[in-house]
């Protein structure tokens, strides 16, 4: 997937767990697009570890699909944001 695609599915799936999460969480528009292509590793990670029983670094894609599991990756990436800013 080209750099474009990984910045428009990091801006939707950031934006969207942003939305959905509860709570108020800081960050601009870099910070969301940073948030949402971590979530799309998580998510892509987790998504191959359900599906094949093995962990592999892998990334969602520009679909409807790829982009619920981006938005699930989001809000875990928040999620662990936050247990870190916390402690911090």
């Amino acid at each position: 997937m080209n750099i474009i695609a990984w910045i428009v599915l990091g801006l939707l799936a950031g934006a969207i767990a942003k939305a959905i999460y509860p709570g108020h969480q800081g960050g601009g528009i870099i910070a969301t697009i940073l948030l949402g292509i971590v979530g799309a590793f998580v998510g892509g990670s987790l998504y191959s570890l359900f599906a094949t029983g093995s962990l592999s670094l892998a990334a969602t894609s520009l679909s409807i699909p790829g982009l619920i599991v981006a938005i699930i990756g989001s809000m875990i990436a928040i999620f662990l944001w936050g247990l870190i800013a916390r402690n911090a």
